[in-house]
């Protein structure tokens, strides 16, 4: 920590170098100071990263293509995450301060893709809308769970408990449950023949990603 006599010493050798510089803002550094964790902090959320945005892409396209509500909604999800990862990679390095406002910008990212979620599940509701392909559903889904479970298996390994890291489990996290909840509709729609299981699951996967925003939000405070 700094002290203020001691900011102010930096701040009048930094004027004396005559480079027009001002300060802009200062903030406690209340993380842990370690090289070697922030390297095996960036290398997983690069990992995490890369999983999450390919997903997102595979998703999107079979959502499309299987007319499915729950695909769409976990693919949203994907790139909400994606996001989330990399704010959090720009925030390894930051003060607490700057890693607050990427908390901040991350739900409120993925609170407005819940939003749009639920704008998306009404409006196929009260349309005509075809079935969705159950095969695409449970097949697609199946494999993003494995990939979300790699993905926390991988973010647990972390030793910081900041709270970039804890909004990259919490999303993970959510994630899984989204996964599982898809392949549920997915086994309902083959049975039943009607597209309310994957609409009702879309809904839920959105109230979980509004559930994720709020959390992070909290965490920012």
């Amino acid at each position: 920590m700094i002290h203020e006599d001691n900011l102010d010493t930096i701040q009048s050798a930094i004027d004396s170098l005559n480079l027009n510089s001002k300060l802009s803002e200062s903030a406690n550094y209340e993380g842990e100071i370690s090289s070697e964790n922030e390297r095996k902090d960036k290398r997983l959320l690069w990992t995490v990263l890369i999983i999450n945005f390919a997903f997102f892409l595979i998703e999107i396209v079979f959502g499309i293509v299987a007319s499915s509500v729950g695909l769409l909604a976990d693919s949203l999800d994907m790139l909400a995450d994606a996001l989330v990862y990399g704010l959090s990679l720009y925030a390894i390095t930051g003060t607490l301060l700057i890693k607050k406002r990427v908390a901040r910008i991350s739900g409120y990212t993925q609170l407005s893709f819940s939003i749009f979620g639920f704008i998306e599940v009404l409006r196929r509701f009260f349309g005509v809308e075809e079935i969705p392909n159950p095969t695409f559903m449970i097949s697609i889904s199946f494999l993003a769970l494995l990939a979300n479970t790699a993905s926390l298996v991988l973010l647990n390994k972390s030793k910081t408990k900041e709270v970039h890291i804890q909004s990259s489990q919490i999303f993970t996290s959510n994630d899984i449950i989204a996964n599982i909840g898809v392949i549920f509709a997915g086994t309902m729609v083959l049975f039943l023949n009607s597209n309310i299981p994957d609409l009702i699951v879309g809904t839920i996967v959105f109230f979980f990603v509004l559930r994720g925003a709020i959390r992070i939000l909290e965490l920012a405070k």
